[in-house]
């Protein structure tokens, strides 16, 4: 009598968010703090290593494939504390030989000895926030560092074994012309990173440059938008892929973390303000830090906006998040997995070719172009107004 295989377990991404800054940017929205209490700091650890523990009982039927400290400032907060979190990590879900495992660096808080643990306790990818070249513009921005820290960041990391750089560039800046912005390109690119993520700034409400966001003489939407095309083009040039809207990739290095976002695969978020999308279920963790730490060590609640996503809001979501890659949709998949019919859809889609703005592979998945991408907010809107007086295929006569 055969033996019966295995079931394959699912691929997990792990999120882990570590709230703490040196300073707070001009322009930043994301949950953190400024301090380095090492009271506060050890309570953290202890509480998300707990948090990850009772989570690990959940997904038995998981393998973890990519791991991911975003911030906040995982550099500021330091190598110890990130090698205790990846170890409970390991301890308590099943991490693949091959996971990528990132950490978001600022370049003036890397340092040999960080790189050299992180480096010996299993990471392979670092993020660097460099932002922009000018230190005139990063004062501006709020950001701690300047350029020459960096080219020293850079080679520090190259030199600890790192062969998986991502750099964070941001365009539209106080006073920035379309040739700064190529410039910025042209100048940072000589680092030679493997990936590259290209951001428009947005101000934010409740952030500093909100409260002047008159008077910050910021590109108009024209200018933004060739910003935009130059970086696509540039990157092209180049030897990088892009792959969805912000973020470009030489061949074979694309974050494998990012694009569970984007392809709908699930996730696990750990520490105050992280998101997960796990066995059907969509929750955050509430955005404070001592909140959490009370709340895994005297069993208080950490957890809000729990829901269920029905299939409906599913397909919805797989049309806004899979129309910013490149890789697109698919008629196949799309009606395989949510019963819907993907006709009218495509009728919008080629009208969208018409104008330069979708395209169509030979296997048949659309995908938006570089111009696309600068109006797909509105594309995706119009595509789910469309998908919402579709009568599911099951129903159909």
């Amino acid at each position: 009598m055969p033996l019966l295989g295995k079931k394959e377990k699912i691929p997990l991404g792990i999120y882990i968010h570590v709230p703490f800054c040196r300073s707070k940017c001009q322009y930043c929205d994301f949950y953190s703090v400024t301090t380095k209490d090492d009271k506060l700091l050890d309570g953290y650890i202890n509480a998300v290593c707990s948090h990850v523990k009772e989570a690990g009982q959940l997904a038995p039927g998981y393998k973890v494939d990519s791991v991911y400290f975003g911030g906040g400032t995982p550099s500021f907060f330091g190598a110890e504390g990130m090698a205790a979190i990846l170890s409970a990590i390991r301890r308590n879900f099943d991490v693949t030989a091959e996971a990528e495992i990132t950490f978001e660096a600022n370049p003036d808080s890397v340092s040999d000895k960080l790189l050299r643990r992180l480096r010996g306790e299993g990471f392979n990818r670092a993020s660097l926030g460099v932002q922009c070249d000018s230190d005139e513009m990063l004062k501006k921005l709020g950001r701690p560092h300047n350029y020459a820290q960096t080219l020293t960041a850079v080679q520090r990391i190259r030199k600890a074994g790192f062969k998986n750089l991502s750099i964070d560039l941001m365009y539209g800046l106080p006073g920035q012309s379309l040739l700064d912005w190529e410039n910025t390109l042209n100048r940072v690119l000589a680092i030679n990173p493997e990936h590259v993520s290209c951001y428009g700034l947005k101000v934010e409400p409740g952030t500093p440059f909100y409260e002047y966001r008159d008077v910050l003489n910021l590109p108009d939407e024209d200018t933004q938008a060739d910003m935009y095309l130059a970086a696509v083009d540039i990157l092209k040039t180049r030897g990088f892929r892009q792959y969805e809207i912000s973020n470009f990739a030489r061949k074979g290095l694309v974050s494998r973390h990012n694009l569970k976002y984007w392809l709908g695969g699930e996730y696990l978020g750990f520490g105050p303000g992280a998101s997960s999308d796990f066995a059907g279920s969509r929750f955050d963790i509430v955005k404070d830090v001592h909140v959490y730490i009370a709340g895994l060590k005297n069993g208080g609640a950490i957890i809000e906006n729990m829901q269920q996503i029905p299939p409906r809001e599913r397909a919805g979501e797989y049309l806004m998040t899979r129309l910013r890659t490149t890789a697109g949709i698919n008629a196949e998949e799309y009606e395989k997995q949510y019963l819907l019919p993907f006709a009218p859809l495509e009728a919008a889609l080629e009208r969208c070719r018409d104008h330069g703005l979708a395209a169509r592979t030979a296997d048949g998945r659309w995908y938006l172009t570089p111009k696309g991408f600068l109006v797909s907010n509105s594309i995706i809107s119009d595509l789910q107004i469309i998908q919402e007086n579709s009568q599911p295929l099951a129903k159909r006569r």
